[in-house]
Formats: structure tokens, sequence, C-alpha cells
């Protein structure tokens, strides 16, 4: 099919070329391709399920009986709450550590690329606290905090905020400095510079930035729920192991990763929508 459109009395023609089908074409199809990795992925799955080749039949629960655990936690209650009100205490959770790590993390990372002397005074503190997994404040979070909501929101806030700040601080002092030159020429102050080069330039690697911490935050909720929580998907993770119930626990785990998944791909419509100048490259 031809498309023709005309442009400064040009004419430029598109044409739309349709490739033969062939058994070939269909094994190098894309989607062909993600057919056989989950039929093998679940097929292997459930093969090791019901041979026992890990020690025993009860080690791994096959497919089937992870889709009959989720079903049944659909309709019954554990610790007084459905399945979905376990999924919003684990969201309630990331969400608001996810918030508070934005607010802080990308003024602070932001501020450290713009001012070398606050990057000075900041930068060896945070050097120091940076390699510190999140898992490791656990036990001051339960010391200082109780056992409540509270040490649970701050291991989320401590994983996702190192993102934060790394991502932006990398994001302004990755730009070009004849940018800012083209603002001084044109007599700009340096809130202009600010606001017309250092922001949107160092826009796509915050947002890098957002997706990164976002998917941390999912990784810590699970590990945070797991210590004194009567509610959350980790809290069934932990129920699934004191019940030597591998069914729970991979279900548990499905759940956790199907929520980062709709998460992850609205961050990457953000991205898109904040960032729509961003090359995208084919075939990768």
């Amino acid at each position: 099919m031809d498309a023709t459109k005309n442009i400064s009395n040009e004419i430029v023609t598109k044409t739309k070329e349709r490739n033969q089908l062939t058994l070939l074409s269909i094994i190098r199809n894309e989607y062909f391709l993600y057919a056989v990795s989950l039929c093998l992925f679940f097929g292997s799955w459930h093969w090791v399920a019901v041979t026992g080749i890990l020690g025993h039949s009860s080690a791994l629960a096959s497919p089937l009986d992870v889709l009959a655990c989720m079903h049944n936690l659909f309709t019954d209650s554990l610790a007084g709450q459905s399945l979905l009100g376990h999924i919003w205490a684990s969201s309630r959770r990331v969400f608001i550590g996810f918030f508070i790590a934005i607010i802080l993390g990308i003024p602070l990372g932001l501020t450290m690329g713009l001012n070398p002397y606050i990057n000075a005074f900041v930068k060896p503190v945070f050097d120091c606290i940076k390699p510190m997994p999140p898992l490791a404040w656990i036990s001051l979070a339960i010391l200082w905090l109780g056992i409540q909501e509270a040490p649970k929101i701050f291991i989320i806030t401590i994983g996702s905020f190192v993102p934060c700040v790394l991502n932006a601080y990398n994001g302004i002092r990755l730009i070009e400095p004849e940018l800012y030159d083209v603002v001084r020429i044109q007599g700009g102050t340096r809130w202009d510079e600010i606001k017309r080069v250092a922001i949107p330039a160092s826009l796509p690697a915050i947002m890098a930035g957002l997706q990164l911490s976002l998917s941390l935050a999912w990784g810590c909720v699970v590990a945070a729920e797991l210590v004194s929580s009567r509610s959350g998907v980790g809290y069934l993770i932990m129920q699934g192991m004191k019940m030597s119930d591998p069914a729970l626990v991979i279900a548990g785990m499905l759940i956790i990763a199907g929520i980062a998944w709709v998460t992850a791909q609205f961050m990457d419509w953000l991205d898109k929508r904040f960032c729509p100048w961003r090359r995208t490259i084919q075939g990768l």
C-alpha cells in the first residue's frame, strides 16, 4: 500500500512492504518467540515440580497448584483480610515511601549537582550511606520506630532514596556546558539556566532513577513485611514459609511481580509523556 504526500513541492512516497509468510519468518517473529519462551518456562517448571527433582514433590508447587492457591486467596480471607486488602496494604506502603523518597531525593540531587559547596558538604555523608543495603536498616528501624507502619515505610524510603539522588545528581553533572553558554549569551540569569537547561536536560535521568526506585521499593516492601506484619503480600509469603506451602509463597511472588510490572508500565508511560524527545532504538 502506497502513501503519497507533498512536502515543499516534492512528492514523498512511502511504500509499506508485505513480507511473505514463511516458516523462517514465523520462527523469527518476536511474538512466536515470546510464546515459545513462556511454554518452555512453564513446561520446565511443571516438570521439575512433578518429578520432585529438588528432593521431594512438595518442595516446589506446580503452576496449576499456584493458580489454585491464587483462586483461594481471592475467595477466602487470611488474617482477616482479602487478597485485595493485602495488595492495598503493600501498595500503600510502597507509594508513601516512594513519594517521600522523591520529595527528599530529587531536590537534594539537583542541589548537589548545581551547587559545588552543598555537594562538598553532603556528598561524603551520602557516599557512606549509599552502599548500605536497605535491609541492614531493619533492626534500627524497629528500634527507632516500633513495629507498626513507620518502620516499613522507612525501609522503603531508604531503598528508593539513593537512586533518586544519584540520577538527579548525575543528570545535572552530565549536561554539556555549552548549553549554559547559550543561555548566558542571550542574557539569561542563573535561574534561567536552571529552568531552561538544567531541569529539562536532567529529566530523562531523573525519570530513569524513578523507575529504578520504584522497582527497589517493591523489593523492600516484601522484606519489610516479613518482620512484624499482619498484612501485605510479604506477610502472605511469610505465612507460606511457616506453613511449608510453596504454592502460597510463589503466589505471593507472582502477585508482587504483577503489581510491579503494572507500576513499571505506568512509569514508562510517564517517561514518554515528560520526555517525548527521547530517542528510541529499535531492535534492542
